[in-house]
């Protein structure tokens, strides 16, 4: 085979795996959970290029800022960089043993660490798996990086807290005045008695 007919037929190769490729991620479509408007949550299909804006995180529309009051920091601990702009950051994962020797953290700590959410540099910001820094007031977006569920229910009112008019202005509570973020899970609670009905007291 002469090298101009080898050319041509890589060519012809060339062109036909363009076309499959193109033909298939156009084709393409993914099932998608979505709350219609009644507030039923249905499935439907979205075509490849509809989705791709969904996974495209450079290029993604600015989230929705929630109204939240202010995070429950512990007395005198924010701003964060009013003792930590003494110090060098150190992104060793360790036991801490000099400050917050009070928190341990019992949430995925076999894959997480602090500065997986703490930003190492500057520590008046939290940091999403992107990159991106955020304030603490927008805490519910790196929490809804890995609990998406919880974070889709807590921006519709069905998870946490919302107070506020019903078709109006709301305020919604962090998922951190309910969870510690370091130790997320509800403890169990001490069993009460039942309280005494009204009229059946005894004296």
């Amino acid at each position: 085979m002469n090298t101009r007919s080898f050319a041509r037929s890589l060519m012809v190769l060339l062109v036909v795996l363009m076309v499959q490729f193109l033909s298939a991620s156009t084709g393409h479509s993914d099932r998608v959970k979505e709350f219609d408007r009644s507030g039923r949550l249905v499935v439907v299909e979205k075509p490849a290029n509809e989705m791709a804006a969904a996974y495209d995180i450079k290029n993604r529309p600015a989230e929705k800022v929630f109204p939240v009051p202010r995070p429950p920091f512990s007395e005198g601990i924010f701003p964060c960089t009013q003792c930590h702009k003494y110090m060098k950051p150190n992104p060793v994962q360790r036991t801490l043993t000099e400050y917050h020797t009070e928190i341990v953290l019992h949430h995925a700590e076999g894959q997480r660490w602090c500065t997986d959410c703490h930003n190492l540099v500057d520590r008046d910001k939290l940091r999403l798996v992107s990159g991106e820094l955020i304030d603490f007031t927008e805490s519910y977006r790196l929490c809804g990086q890995c609990h998406g569920d919880k974070f889709r229910d807590w921006k519709v009112g069905i998870h946490g807290k919302r107070t506020g008019n019903w078709n109006g202005d709301k305020q919604y509570l962090l998922c951190v005045h309910c969870h510690n973020p370091h130790d997320p899970k509800f403890k169990a609670l001490k069993p009460l008695p039942p309280p005494v009905r009204p009229g059946t007291a005894r004296h």
